[in-house]
């Protein structure tokens, strides 16, 4: 009983009642095996104990997404924004590049998803700096990913992140786009390339974590702010949204 409350105290500390009460989820659902079960649970959290169900991102209004699998931090206003973009490129029979194996934990996806280390159906576990395909796609996305590569590894290799960047611009197709999101202060080699302009995007835009219970506002973009990784709040406090167009026509 002692160590229940010490994680429960623990719990509150870090993200007050809201991470308590989906930690809880998060126990009964790894106990039970419910995936329907935990998601209905988490759904009425949401719906009733929730500051806020929705966000703006573009003047366009988003629901915070929630999921037993990974509740809290960023991922709640990361996952609609992209999968808006997935949703809308796929309708059109678009040929579509998931860097990090992140929306299939989630959603049925059937596009192409690279990811160096994690196993799963129908993931190609390869490093996206070598990775050499037969076509080219019209939407590339990544979240919250680029920001390991070269820096969680085991040699560091920080500039392996431009390199990175590079490869992705190379794989679009002529109009394509990629989207990336960087969560700031987890990479500082990274948040030190963004703050000196050595990679270009053709628009960037950043959210802020305001809350405990993890709302998030649009703030407007003039430069790369300073960031702490798990500080205020747990995992990122402020993500870039970065969006590149490949203007070459055939």
């Amino acid at each position: 009983m002692k160590k229940i409350l010490s994680k429960i105290l623990k719990a509150y500390r870090e993200g007050g009642i809201f991470l308590v009460i989906f930690r809880g989820v998060r126990f009964i659902y790894n106990k039970l095996g419910g995936r329907h079960i935990s998601h209905v649970l988490s759904t009425f959290f949401y719906e009733h104990f929730y500051d806020s169900k929705k966000f703006k991102f573009q003047n366009q209004k988003y629901d915070y997404f929630h999921h037993p699998y990974n509740t809290g931090g960023e991922r709640t206003v990361e996952v609609p924004i992209i999968w808006k973009f997935v949703e809308d490129y796929r309708a059109s029979n678009k040929r579509i590049l998931e860097v990090g194996n992140v929306l299939s934990h989630y959603f049925p996806v059937s596009h192409t998803v690279v990811d160096k280390y994690e196993l799963g159906e129908g993931v190609i576990n390869e490093d996206i700096v070598n990775y050499n395909p037969s076509e080219k796609f019209d939407l590339i996305i990544s979240i919250s990913t680029l920001e390991h590569v070269g820096w969680d590894e085991e040699h560091r290799e920080p500039e392996k992140f431009l390199k990175a960047i590079d490869r992705l611009k190379e794989l679009l197709a002529p109009n394509g786009k990629m989207i990336v999101t960087l969560p700031l202060g987890y990479n500082s080699e990274m948040d030190k390339y963004l703050k000196e302009g050595r990679i270009s995007f053709s628009k960037v835009y950043f959210m802020k974590r305001v809350t405990k219970s993890n709302k998030w506002i649009e703030k407007r973009y003039k430069r790369v702010p300073d960031a702490e990784y798990g500080k205020p709040f747990p995992f990122a406090n402020v993500i870039l949204i970065c969006f590149f167009e490949n203007r070459k026509v055939l």
